[in-house]
């Protein structure tokens, strides 16, 4: 990890300033998303979990084709910034959604959802949440092949 140390500025007056924390890529781990959260071919990479008072965590999240999440929850939600690919997302007894690179996801709290990858293409997205009492989410269990196969309602 760099640290970056900001100066004042000429004038500015002299003030307690935190260091800049950079993580670079070749730092981070890459690990497979655990079987019990997700099915299909998942990576996590990138995660991160701030210091109190600071609540908010995330991570990089790859699903590849037919990929996706079990049924869960965030107590605070969770936002997901989608940076490449095509994906598919349902709150529970709504209808299957279809999201694309550079949308953003905001999933409610307490809601049971999934999202994933369609059955054709990869999708990668930044997951950010919050924790609660210590805890970001509850995972549940697996979105059956029906479920998920069900696909987005056509318009």
């Amino acid at each position: 990890m760099a640290t970056l140390t900001l100066a004042p500025l000429a004038g500015e007056p002299q003030i307690e300033r935190q260091d800049m924390q950079i993580v670079r890529r070749h730092d981070q781990t890459v690990q497979p998303g655990p079987d019990a959260w997700f099915t299909g071919a998942v990576t996590i990479s990138g995660q991160f979990q701030r210091e109190a008072p600071s609540r908010v965590g995330g991570a990089v999240v790859r699903f590849e084709p037919g990929a996706r999440t079990a049924w869960h929850t965030h107590p605070l939600g969770q936002t997901l910034i989608v940076t490449e690919g095509v994906g598919w997302t349902q709150v529970e007894g709504g209808p299957i959604h279809e999201f694309r690179a550079g949308d953003i996801l905001w999933c409610p709290a307490d809601r049971r959802h999934w999202h994933g990858a369609t059955p054709h293409e990869a999708m990668t997205h930044i997951a950010i949440q919050e924790s609660l009492d210590g805890s970001p989410v509850t995972w549940m269990e697996k979105v059956t092949d029906a479920q998920y196969l069900a696909g987005p309602a056509t318009d």
